[in-house]
């Protein structure tokens, strides 16, 4: 079983106080660091660019887990992995044909390229590009905005590229964004994520520390 590891998503901090909200996570024993790229136009909602992502890198030693949800992630993913991304995750939607090709030029960096999918993109016609990405990340809400309800049917989407990996031999990880609670840790571990992103569910509680704890070990 790949290791279990908590990715708070900071699209829920406090933005005039972000690089103290960053050391809170590394000290209440977050595993990464999530940050939500929103463009304003794959997604309605604008959040930060890579200056931020800079300025986010100078307060933690943890791993940037970088979701871009853009258009034209090619161009734009070499400005997150110089600002200092460790994994950078571009959208199925959003790269199309072109997919495989920006995992590949992600991965050119010595960066780890993942892949997402919205609720209602199936697997399988990303199926080859997953070989080569690093990561899945399932989204389990619609993209765009955070505080939404997880939607059931995307752990059987988790359990399928669990099945895909074993039957290939390949070790890869598996991430959920989406409605991740306490109440629903142990299942979304069942369906095969190891990499649980939880933004109000921490952000929300009095004891961060706690939290991530119950979230990591609610299947052990």
């Amino acid at each position: 079983m790949q290791k279990i590891c908590v990715a708070p998503s900071i699209l829920s901090a406090d933005f005039a106080a972000m690089g103290a909200a960053v050391e809170d996570l590394e000290r209440c024993g977050a595993d990464l660091i999530h940050c939500d790229v929103m463009d304003g136009t794959f997604v309605p909602k604008i959040t930060f660019g890579s200056d931020m992502i800079a300025a986010v890198r100078r307060h933690t030693a943890l791993p940037l887990d970088v979701h871009l949800m853009c258009v034209n992630p090619l161009v734009k993913a070499e400005d997150f992995i110089r600002a200092g991304a460790d994994i950078v995750t571009v959208h199925a939607e959003a790269c199309g044909k072109d997919l495989r090709e920006v995992v590949r030029y992600i991965r050119t960096f010595g960066v780890r390229a993942g892949v997402a999918v919205s609720p209602d993109t199936p697997l399988r016609g990303i199926y080859h590009s997953l070989e080569e990405a690093d990561m899945l990340l399932v989204m389990s809400v619609y993209p765009g905005r955070g505080g939404q309800k997880l939607i059931e049917r995307t752990l059987a989407k988790a359990e399928e590229a669990k099945e895909f990996f074993a039957a290939h031999g390949l070790a890869k990880d598996i991430e959920m964004d989406g409605g991740i609670t306490e109440e629903n840790a142990a299942a979304v571990q069942a369906a095969g994520v190891n990499i649980l992103v939880a933004g109000n569910t921490v952000f929300r509680s009095p004891d961060k520390a706690a939290t991530i704890r119950a979230l990591r070990e609610a299947r052990a």
